[in-house]
């Protein structure tokens, strides 16, 4: 069986365990929250979460992680088109979301979620970068009602558990609403809310977060 190491808290965690979930897929879940210590790196070179254990071995990345459950389940819930180019296509949209909305969205998270201040010139930079990046969206996805099309792909795992969160830095760091004139966007943040395997996600979260929260005030993480 497979087994996905993280915590609930993480997004790139949760990523890939709505792909298992939507897939339908059995897999266990192991408290994991990575790390620089010898037995942290055996699961994950570069320390970092999620990592999933395969009957081969352990991987890292989630990109990397969303391929391979595709490439070895296709079979379960597909969530890649067939077609070479629409295939390409769904790569280019959870690339562009990953790089252009979560990541500024994250230099911004101390400030956001966890009481801490950030750089002035760190936040600057963030808020143009979440600007620019929701106009490449809005330019190049499909929303019809999913990012790429009709069908869910794994540039809905990136957006689903980026978005929401790249929202609330623009409510709450900037004061803005990113999302203001993209109402595709919002409607397809609204309809994942209402999808029982993102419910159970949310509330797996929601019961770690206060462990979690104490962790991070303590200096532990």
């Amino acid at each position: 069986m497979l087994k996905l190491h993280g915590f609930a808290v993480s997004n790139y965690y949760n990523m890939v365990k709505l792909a298992l979930l939507e897939k339908g897929l059995p897999f266990e879940e192991v408290l994991f929250f990575g790390g620089q210590s010898p037995d942290a790196l055996k699961k994950s070179p570069r320390g970092k979460v999620p990592v999933l254990e395969t009957e081969h071995g352990f991987l890292s990345e989630t990109s990397l992680i969303l391929e391979y459950i595709e490439y070895t389940h296709a079979g379960d819930k597909p969530l890649l088109p067939t077609d070479a180019f629409a295939q390409a296509k769904v790569r280019e949209l959870a690339k562009e979301i990953e790089l252009y909305i979560e990541l500024p969205a994250r230099a911004c998270y101390p400030e956001a979620f966890f009481g801490a201040k950030v750089d002035p010139a760190i936040k600057d930079k963030a808020k143009a970068e979440l600007l620019a990046g929701v106009e490449t969206l809005k330019r190049n996805g499909s929303f019809s009602p999913y990012v790429a099309g009709n069908q869910m792909t794994l540039a809905d795992m990136k957006f689903c558990f980026s978005l929401d969160l790249a929202s609330a830095v623009g409510k709450e760091v900037f004061d803005i609403d990113l999302l203001a004139d993209f109402p595709q966007a919002k409607a397809l943040l609204k309809h994942f809310k209402q999808n029982p395997n993102v419910q159970k996600i949310t509330a797996d979260k929601e019961a770690q977060m206060p462990a979690f929260l104490d962790m991070v005030r303590s200096g532990k993480r």
